[in-house]
């Protein structure tokens, strides 16, 4: 069986995955703000060019087309795909949600299926190893939670609009996120206090002082253009506070960050609670956690009573890339279909 590449085109990130036979064998996450212009797309592709090189087949699915650089979502997956062509050997697939697998001139005629569906994908291939289970999606930006049932992914809503609706999509991730967009309030050396909405800090700066960012997941530049010491991440999370960070220990800045944290899981738990609640024959159902957030949610759903079943089994990724299949399940998990269909 052939090589095969998996490519999850978003707005932050570009991830790559290889496959190999029905295992995973190789993972990759390169930055792409794709807000900044298609060059910067064409930038991530060229990056990921030599790690691709031995692949013979292609798939790709998307959610960039979300990004402010397109005036609405249809244009946006027009104008990736044509982006696409030069970059990607002819014939490569395109993830159609639940169609399944397209070309290209099928994803431009349909372009709402191809639009932010990478979720399908991954419920549709843990569907293939588990008849019934809640997959919980937490990236850079985003939160998917999706429950398969019959061994079939079973979503409510099929766009973000709609999905937004059914709590089977939360705009809160692990590092993209503005604290005040998790709290409006905050907790610091005892005293609730309001916080401040300025842009200061992001998820990325809390879970740093913390200690429980991913190596390697927060590939974007700060929210002040400084870099990435906790000492640093501590002086912007501060600024959310309207402080500096010489007016509280480094233990009460933890504190403070746990707190703002703890909120952030907190309404994950909710959202997920909500979606299991319309699935009474999930009530016994392992959670897959996936996304640079897996750690995070693993535990939170197992202090549920829920069983944890790793991604990376599932996409039976071989030990050198098994964190960030989990990290990329996505591009994995287009990759692998993209075999079997």
């Amino acid at each position: 069986m052939p090589i095969t590449a998996g490519y999850d085109v978003g707005g932050a990130h570009l991830k790559v995955a290889l496959t190999d036979d029905g295992r995973t064998i190789a993972v990759r996450q390169i930055a792409c703000p794709l807000w900044q212009g298609l060059e910067r797309l064409d930038a991530a592709f060229a990056e990921a060019a030599p790690f691709v090189a031995r692949a013979e087949w292609h798939a790709v699915t998307m959610t960039g087309e979300l990004c402010e650089l397109f005036p609405d979502r249809r244009t946006g997956v027009r104008v990736i795909l044509d982006r696409l062509g030069p970059l990607l050997p002819p014939g490569f697939r395109v993830w159609l949600g639940v169609k399944g697998f397209g070309d290209v001139a099928t994803a431009e005629t349909e372009p709402m299926h191809a639009a932010s569906t990478n979720y399908l994908a991954t419920a549709t291939l843990i569907g293939r190893r588990l008849p019934e289970a809640l997959l919980i999606d937490m990236g850079s930006t985003t939160t998917d939670i999706i429950g398969i049932v019959g061994a079939k992914p079973a979503p409510r809503g099929i766009t973000d609009g709609e999905r937004l609706m059914t709590s089977e999509l939360v705009y809160t991730g692990l590092t993209r996120t503005d604290p005040c967009v998790v709290a409006h309030s905050g907790r610091l050396r005892g005293h609730q206090q309001r916080l401040a909405a300025g842009g200061f800090a992001n998820m990325a700066d809390v879970r740093r002082i913390l200690g429980e960012l991913p190596e390697d997941a927060d590939q974007h530049a700060t929210a002040d253009g400084r870099g990435k010491s906790v000492e640093e991440s501590v002086a912007r999370f501060a600024r959310v506070f309207g402080r500096d960070a010489e007016d509280a220990s480094m233990e009460e800045w933890r504190s403070a960050a746990r707190d703002i944290a703890d909120k952030q899981m907190e309404e994950i738990r909710l959202a997920a609670a909500s979606v299991l609640a319309e699935f009474k024959q999930l009530s016994e159902a392992p959670v897959v956690p996936a996304g640079i957030g897996a750690s995070q949610i693993a535990p939170l759903m197992a202090q549920q009573g829920k069983s944890i079943v790793r991604f990376s089994m599932l996409a039976n990724a071989t030990s050198d890339c098994a964190d960030w299949a989990t990290y990329c399940a996505p591009a994995v998990a287009v990759a692998l279909l993209a075999t079997q269909s």
